[in-house]
């Protein structure tokens, strides 16, 4: 967790933070489907927990974040352009909100779906 301290006391800043300020610049981005999971076992961990913040890791060292971001993007579109919007997206929306730097904003596509038109 990075800690700042200022003159009227610290401030931390929990993962959770950090996970729910990308997810909402996350389901700004066009092309991205849905969210998904590192791995079969946290797929079902989350569906369990009805974790609405799944597909989003969080990494904090040296006061640098690092977040990686797992998504289905919609079949049809320039995975690249879509990746690369998220990264900036979420890089623009989180150093904005917390005053932090972003290190890295890694993104796996993990699956391509139609969207339901």
């Amino acid at each position: 967790m990075p800690t700042k301290d200022e003159s009227l006391g610290t401030i931390d800043i929990s993962e959770t933070t950090v996970t729910t300020v990308a997810s909402r610049a996350i389901n700004q981005c066009y092309g991205v489907v849905g969210m998904s999971s590192k791995n079969l076992v946290n797929g079902i961990a989350n569906l369990l927990s009805r974790d609405s913040k799944r597909g989003i890791e969080v990494s904090f060292e040296n006061d640098e974040i690092t977040i990686d971001v797992y998504v289905i993007v919609e079949y049809g579109v320039r995975i690249r352009a879509v990746a690369e919007s998220i990264q900036n997206t979420v890089k623009f929306h989180v150093e904005k909100s917390l005053g932090l730097p972003v290190h890295a904003v890694n993104v796996y596509v993990q699956g391509l779906r139609q969207s339901k038109k």
